[in-house]
């Protein structure tokens, strides 16, 4: 059982209620239990409104810290979501600024580390930000940042038109951070849709767990969201955690939720049940699985070199 926070109209106000969220506990045995850590992943609707959204990141992280997670993964744009074009920007910060240092201070506090994944860094000139997940460490260290390489430029049939790269400047590099819950990979959102970028992070940088923080529209994550979260899992034989944005932040904007953690043969081991509630959910990364999925299944092996596609007949 956990406290979980639910909208209103207005898109300000959060009560608290009592939501059910499953807790997924594999064997309680102590072999078992040795080889096993607690993450927690976060679903939430931001709005723009920092302190509310950061209030609400915080109670979060309570329910997390009372579950045993050592970890608990945000959405991307978990704090703060524009409702007019061009709010984003005006809010965006360094990572030394108050705002990054408000959840800093949080995770010291709370003695748990976060991923906060679609953070609004300031960027490089006065129209342009960095969407960045950052990694903070459970005594309050950031340590690592990765910004999203891939950059939503979509017409969107029957729905909305984005085009992210218009202030946002696009990252160059792959990330993979050491962490208690494991090696982590870390993405942001429609990087989903590129597997490359995943096949790097699990055979060229040997990750165990890849974080996807997410604000997917409704339209798109209807159709594609946990069939891409699986299929990577498949693919890498990784963990993937998958904090989502849901429900409506604005009159103009909604993301399409289901927040979802998924172990490395592909199967759901945690799901928030209601697609548009406040909460967490938790689950156990299994070492022991991982490397059973990667031995019996030993896909490094079998894969061919970059040199071995480049020479093959037409």
């Amino acid at each position: 059982m956990a406290v979980g926070l639910t909208q209103t109209p207005n898109f300000i106000t959060r009560l608290p209620v009592i939501r059910s969220v499953p807790l997924i506990v594999k064997s309680s045995s102590s072999s078992m239990a040795n080889n096993t850590v607690r993450i927690a992943a976060a679903q939430m609707t931001s709005i723009n409104d920092l302190t509310s959204n950061f209030n609400t990141c915080s109670h979060l992280v309570k329910e997390a810290v009372a579950a045993g997670a050592k970890m608990i993964c945000f959405p991307e744009n978990f704090s703060f979501v524009g409702a007019r074009d061009g709010e984003s920007m005006k809010i965006a910060e360094p990572l030394d600024g108050p705002i990054m240092q408000k959840y800093c201070s949080l995770a010291r506090e709370s003695n748990i580390w976060l991923s906060l994944g679609g953070f609004q860094e300031k960027g490089p000139d006065d129209t342009h930000l960095s969407n960045a997940h950052v990694l903070i460490d459970d005594t309050g260290n950031l340590r690592s940042t990765y910004r999203k390489i891939h950059l939503f430029d979509v017409d969107i049939p029957g729905g909305a038109v984005f085009k992210e790269s218009s202030f946002t400047e696009a990252g160059k590099n792959i990330v993979v951070v050491d962490s208690p819950v494991g090696r982590l990979g870390l993405t942001v959102c429609y990087d989903l849709r590129f597997p490359e970028l995943y096949q790097r992070l699990r055979y060229q940088h040997q990750a165990q767990v890849l974080l996807v923080p997410a604000a997917f529209t409704k339209i798109t994550g209807e159709a594609h969201w946990e069939i891409l979260l699986r299929a990577r899992a498949i693919e890498t034989q990784c963990y993937v955690i998958a904090a989502a944005q849901a429900g409506k932040h604005s009159d103009k904007r909604e993301s399409y939720g289901d927040t979802l953690i998924i172990d490395p043969w592909g199967k759901v081991v945690g799901r928030l049940p209601d697609r548009v509630s406040t909460g967490i959910v938790v689950a156990d990364i299994d070492f022991s699985l991982i490397d059973s999925v990667r031995t019996k299944m030993p896909i490094l092996e079998h894969m061919k070199p970059l040199k071995f596609w480049n020479s093959a007949s037409p």
